[in-house]
């Protein structure tokens, strides 16, 4: 068994979320930033200094790429083989059973980690030595594309940097979901898609021991800081509140939801207010 970090006191973890929410809505969040103040939530110890140390490593590994190594299978070859082969970045199924596969500072340290945070890790270090790369999310398994988004030249950090030919992609998923590759997904996944991924994980890690719901909750309220996030999370938040013991708050969050969801279904908002009285009457 990993036992999970011990998070911030209360004063920090606001403090972080303030600053989550003002990086996400700014013009150009920064996926580095974002993903060390997630990390910084979960992970008490982790203070500015941590967070510095963390970018620095990242300049660090981009410092070791060759040149501009050219055609975008240079690139992704050139980033395998530094990562995957030189350091060690891979990732194995036990990864999922640790919290802290989900934490960049920790990936970054570990050298292990989940799909999305190795990924994470692929991009950050190829941007800053210039290389064309972006995040690609696939159902059910993260992996980076180098060139235009379009162009066919896929890694698999989680598997060292693989490059993925033919049909490895509809593999992967196949593998990873059970459900074919309806698509040939290549679009580049926006800075807040991939953060909100990273935080359905630790909801998701949460979500299998109970005992630890203090994490599903701050990932979920960092989720709704996001610009753009399912509003049914509100209504995940307020089950959450009720079942923490949190009546009132529970209720208020059912409330709030109520209203987006009247404009478009009435006996749904009806149902969700009904939620709210109940949670009010375990008060008495």
């Amino acid at each position: 068994m990993f036992a999970p970090p011990v998070p911030p006191p209360p004063e920090r973890a606001a403090e972080l979320r303030r600053a989550f929410a003002e990086e996400a809505r700014g013009e150009r969040p920064d996926l580095t930033s974002l993903c060390l103040l997630v990390a910084a939530c979960a992970d008490g110890s982790l203070d500015q200094a941590g967070m510095d140390a963390a970018q620095m490593e990242l300049d660090r590994l981009a410092g070791e790429l060759p040149y501009q190594p050219g055609t975008p299978l240079a690139w992704a070859e050139a980033v395998g083989e530094l990562l995957g082969g030189r350091h060690g970045f891979h990732g194995l199924p036990a990864d999922y059973q640790r919290l802290d596969s989900s934490l960049l500072h920790s990936v970054l340290r570990r050298r292990r980690g989940l799909p999305i945070l190795l990924s994470v890790v692929w991009l950050e270090v190829a941007r800053r030595a210039g290389g064309p790369v972006y995040g690609v999310a696939l159902p059910g398994h993260f992996v980076v594309g180098f060139g235009r988004p379009g162009e066919r030249v896929l890694a698999d950090p989680f598997d060292s940097g693989r490059i993925l030919v033919g049909e490895d992609a509809r593999m992967l998923v196949a593998g990873a979901t059970g459900a074919p590759l309806d698509s040939d997904i290549q679009e580049a996944a926006r800075t807040d898609e991939v953060v909100l991924r990273i935080l359905n994980n630790i909801r998701a890690w949460a979500a299998a021991r109970p005992e630890h719901s203090e994490v599903a909750l701050w990932a979920l309220e960092l989720s709704l800081l996001l610009p753009s996030h399912p509003a049914k999370l509100r209504q995940e938040r307020a089950e959450l509140l009720v079942q923490r013991g949190d009546y009132l708050s529970g209720a208020a969050e059912y409330e709030a939801y109520a209203e987006v969801v009247a404009v478009v279904d009435e006996a749904a908002a009806e149902r969700l207010r009904g939620q709210a009285r109940a949670a009010r009457a375990m008060l008495n």
